[in-house]
Formats: C-alpha cells, sequence, structure tokens
C-alpha cells in the first residue's frame, strides 16, 4: 500500500468514526494533565518551607499542631466564602490541625486592598478575627467594608491603612502568586496537605480525608 492509499484509509476511517479523535484527543488532556500534576508535586517537595513555614504567611488553628494545611483565597471568591465555615468547623473538629493563610488576591483592587488589610491586620494581632469577619460580609468586600469591618472589629484603622503601604505586605502578596503558579493553583479556593494540591471547593468530609491523609504521610 503506498503511502497516499494508507493516508485516504486513515482519513476515511476518521471521518466514520469520529469518536476515535475525541477519545484521542482525551487521552491527550489526561496526559497532560497527569504531567502537570507530578511537575506541581515535584515543586511542592521542592518549595516546602515557602508553602508550609513561611513566616509571614499568617497561621490559625493549633500552630504548633501535627499535621498542616494550607488554603489560597481571594475574599470576593463566593467558593471561598462557602469554604470559610467548612474550614472553622475543621478546626473545631481537630485540635491539632494547622492553617496556613496564604492571601491570593485575582478578583480585582477590592481583593487586593482586602488581602493588604488582612495582612496589615496581622501586624495587630488580630487576623483570625479579620479574617472571619470580612467572610462574615454578605456583600463584596469593597475598600468601604473593609474599613468599616476593620474599625467594628478594634483595629486601629489608621495604623492599619499605614502598615499596608509596607513592601513586605506586597512582597507577600506577589510571593503567593508566584507559588500559586508553580504549584498550578489558578483559580480560589486551592488547598495543600502533605504531597497533595487539591483546587477548588470541596465538602467537609473531603477536606477531613485530605488532612487525614497529609497527617498520615500519604
Amino acid at each position: 500500500m503506498s503511502q497516499d492509499q494508507l493516508d485516504q484509509r486513515i482519513h476515511d476511517y476518521i471521518l466514520a468514526h469520529p469518536e476515535v479523535l475525541v477519545q484521542a484527543l482525551q487521552s491527550l488532556d489526561e496526559r497532560q494533565r497527569q504531567a502537570e500534576a507530578a511537575e506541581a508535586r515535584k515543586v511542592l517537595k521542592a518549595r516546602a518551607d515557602d508553602v508550609f513555614r513561611d513566616r509571614q504567611s499568617p497561621v490559625g488553628g493549633n500552630a504548633q499542631g501535627n499535621v498542616t494545611l494550607v488554603e489560597f483565597f481571594d475574599y470576593n471568591c463566593p467558593y471561598c466564602r462557602v469554604m470559610a465555615p467548612i474550614m472553622e468547623q475543621a478546626v473545631a473538629d481537630d485540635p491539632q490541625l494547622r492553617i496556613v493563610y496564604k492571601e491570593f488576591p485575582i478578583l480585582g483592587p477590592d481583593s487586593v486592598f482586602a488581602a493588604k488589610a488582612a495582612l496589615a491586620a496581622d501586624k495587630q494581632g488580630k487576623y483570625r478575627e479579620f479574617h472571619k469577619a470580612l467572610y462574615g460580609s454578605r456583600t463584596r468586600v469593597t475598600e468601604a467594608v473593609v474599613l468599616k469591618i476593620a474599625a467594628e472589629a478594634g483595629l486601629d484603622v489608621e495604623r492599619m491603612k499605614s502598615d499596608m503601604q509596607k513592601p513586605d505586605i506586597q512582597t507577600l502578596i506577589d510571593r503567593n502568586a508566584e507559588l500559586a503558579q508553580a504549584l498550578r493553583i489558578t483559580g480560589t479556593p486551592g488547598f495543600v496537605a502533605g504531597d497533595q494540591i487539591f483546587p477548588g471547593a470541596t465538602d467537609l468530609a473531603t477536606l477531613r480525608k485530605l488532612i487525614e491523609q497529609a497527617r498520615a504521610g500519604k
């Protein structure tokens, strides 16, 4: 059979069985996803200190706990808002759970302002209270909403606004964004525990399983 004849036969077969082409593309997509996931796990292993032990990243739960759950989030992300009470329940149920908060404001200037304000609140020792209050807002977290919540939370608002301008806060946000990209976390929320990277919102049972697998070293 000549090459032209072979090419024509392949062409005719694909036209007669287009599902073969779909299956091939799906297989290619799956291989690419697996390759990206493997690369992300390599990055996680190499940069474990940045992910789990960055001294500038706020910490919740039990700071001395035996397992760490990292969350990349945006205060204006509706899925992050859904996860907020689930995260609180996970902490309440597990006295050995340590949380690392990675401010990852990807939804515009309001989100950046909120992230900077939260990190400035951390300088006043009120990060967790402020973090919870921001998620308790029933509206978009705008600059005005952030300042109102800060005052209600007992923060020194003028000091907070001053601290928000400090280079270390922007540096941390930039570092979180770069780290998320390296871990192939492209949206919010994104979770990391042990050697696993879990993108997207989930339920409490799945979150607990992720935590327990990390605790067991699996």
